[in-house]
């Protein structure tokens, strides 16, 4: 063994023992008579101290050869230090150093590996291998680790099994785009990485396997953004002779018991929304409901009084800023710029201020009156010191960008602590999403959804009557982020062929497509339901930060690159060769 113990392991308790420990060179300071080296591992750090007269002359020598990095090994005596260090564990005791190897010499490293670097995301994505041993992103990945293990524990105590799913499969066309992988012993023919393990797991329940689990990595192949990756993992569940409710309550109960014992916090029963109540009140299925400035209809109070900008919209909707009538000219304009941001899309911002006074002052003072303007902030609840923030348009347009400002709005009154926690059920979605573009309908979850029992009947209907189809399924929202969400399951075969037809399959296609999982349909498929934890995700929001790069050893950049192998890259001729396929790049 190169080492009797860890870096972060001695303590004062241990003084007198001859110990040696092996790790990384975080710094040398030499005083000329004394030299203190930090050595590091990822359990610690430990101060080795050696001093002219007391240690031998080769080894201070040699410990003035130390550089940033450098992999050593270290034989001492375990003594009190003087100055004591109370900011880290060992910071009571030294190694009086008696022997010292160098394992390996390091180059100087491109940034700093310390809690807080100098390096820029892109540098730090190159060197990964020492953007690792920085604290920050140790304590990451083993927070990652103590979830997956505390998953595993608390399924398996529910009776669930883990089982692994194939990695090549069948290309669908529902969903984000699949990654393919050519057959070199299928000539022409592809596979499919799984966007999700979902028509497997439904395999699973026909099987028998009532409950199934897998920390499983999926692909997908769409723009990303700081919580996307091209490949992320999923906690993936699947259970049998349930119905909504029992799947709610299972994994509330997971979410529960990951709370406690990864962060120390306790919840009482998750709060639950509808889809309609969360567009309508937050203009966002995944709301963050950690402060509340829900959204408020204005278009009746607002409509008919001669401005044409709130006449011709379908909607008037407004938020109430608390103790905000003290901003300022310069702070209204900035929000006015936020919001015509492309990214959000409205065309202005309209406000009224109800001053300290109880006056009230309104950008569109020129059409309403001060007593029709009270009527907007009585309905709003808007007290002396708030402010009305107001956009219209089209009504999903209007609430979303709605949506954007009340969360800018959140962020600048300080309402959106990462340390406060606010899970929340969103459930009753539409089962089915109207795209202009294509001018046909898509699953909102996917085909296997089961509509509502109550609104099965409406898929006999014209299609004008598909939008109020709601679909037996659940999201499960944290801080404003979606966690995961599942769905009551399809299981009978004739109910899953009318859902094909509703969304423009022929039985061929559906056959060729999915005829597997509606063959085993026909063979006693047990009622069944599902959910998917977005597993990264879940470990970024317990780290308290948005993205998930920093929970994953070895991420892609935004454009789906790994700058440290430089992959994806081309391949030679002679394996394009063997596998039959010739590129016809478009320039």
């Amino acid at each position: 063994m190169y080492r009797t113990h860890t870096c972060g392991e001695l303590r004062l308790a241990d003084a007198g023992k001859e110990v040696v420990l092996s790790g990384w060179v975080q710094r040398v300071r030499d005083k000329g008579t004394l030299l203190w080296i930090d050595i590091r591992d990822r359990y610690g750090l430990t101060q080795l101290f050696l001093q002219e007269g007391v240690s031998s002359a080769e080894v201070i020598e040699k410990a003035r050869t130390l550089g940033r990095e450098f992999v050593i090994q270290a034989k001492g005596t375990v003594i009190e230090r003087e100055s004591k260090n109370p900011n880290i564990p060992t910071g009571e005791i030294e190694i009086q150093l008696n022997e010292l190897n160098i394992l390996n010499a390091s180059k100087t490293p491109p940034f700093t590996i310390e809690d807080k670097s100098d390096g820029g995301d892109d540098l730090r994505m190159k060197y990964r291998y020492l953007d690792l041993r920085r604290n920050p992103l140790k304590n990451n990945l083993i927070l990652r680790h103590n979830v997956a293990i505390e998953t595993r524990s608390y399924l398996s105590e529910q009776g669930f099994i883990e089982v692994e799913t194939p990695c090549l499969i069948k290309s669908t066309p529902e969903g984000a785009r699949d990654f393919v992988v050519p057959s070199r012993m299928n000539p022409g023919e592809f596979y499919a990485l799984p966007q999700s393990p979902q028509q497997f797991k439904q395999l699973l329940m026909v099987a028998g396997f009532d409950k199934y689990f897998q920390i499983v990595r999926c692909f997908r192949d769409e723009d990303l953004r700081a919580d996307r990756q091209p490949e992320f993992t999923q906690i993936d569940c699947e259970m049998s002779f349930v119905e909504q409710e029992d799947v709610l309550n299972t994994f509330e109960g997971l979410t529960k018991h990951l709370f406690k014992k990864v962060k120390g916090l306790e919840f009482d029963k998750f709060p639950r929304m509808t889809w309609h109540d969360a567009m309508k009140y937050y203009g966002s299925d995944k709301p963050d409901i950690r402060f509340d400035m829900k959204f408020v209809e204005l278009t009746d109070l607002a409509q008919g009084k001669g401005f044409p900008v709130f006449d011709d919209s379908e909607i008037v909707v407004a938020i109430n800023a608390k103790g905000c009538a003290s901003y300022t000219r310069k702070q209204i304009d900035a929000l006015t710029d936020f919001v015509k941001r492309p990214q959000v899309g409205a065309k202005g911002l309209v406000y009224v201020k109800y001053n300290e006074d109880g006056s009230i002052k309104s950008s569109v003072d020129k059409f309403y009156t001060p007593e029709d303007l009270k009527t907007w902030l009585d309905r709003c609840g808007a007290e002396a010191g708030d402010m009305l923030l107001i956009l219209c348009g089209k009504t999903m347009e209007a609430r979303e960008q709605m949506n954007c400002l009340r969360l800018e709005m959140g962020n600048q009154l300080g309402l959106r602590n990462p340390d406060d926690y606010k899970p929340l059920w969103v459930i009753d979605f539409p089962l089915l999403e109207w795209d202009e573009e294509t001018q046909r309908y898509y699953a909102k979850h996917h085909p296997f959804t089961a509509p509502k029992p109550e609104d099965e009947h409406l898929l006999d209907e014209e299609p004008s009557k598909w939008a109020d189809i709601r679909a037996n399924a659940y999201d499960i929202v944290l801080n404003g982020v979606e966690i995961g969400g599942g769905s009551v399951r399809i299981f009978n075969r004739d109910l899953q062929n009318k859902m094909f037809r509703t969304l423009g399959f022929t039985d061929e296609s559906a056959q060729a497509q999915f005829g597997f999982l509606m063959n085993a349909f026909e063979y006693g498929a047990p009622p069944h339901a599902g959910l998917a934890f977005g597993f990264d995700r879940l470990c970024s929001l317990f780290g308290g930060q948005e993205s998930i790069r920093d929970f994953i050893a070895f991420p892609k950049n935004n454009m789906g690159r790994d700058v440290m192998t430089e992959s994806p890259s081309t391949i030679a001729d002679a394996q394009l060769e063997e596998l039959q396929i010739k590129l016809d790049l478009k320039q």
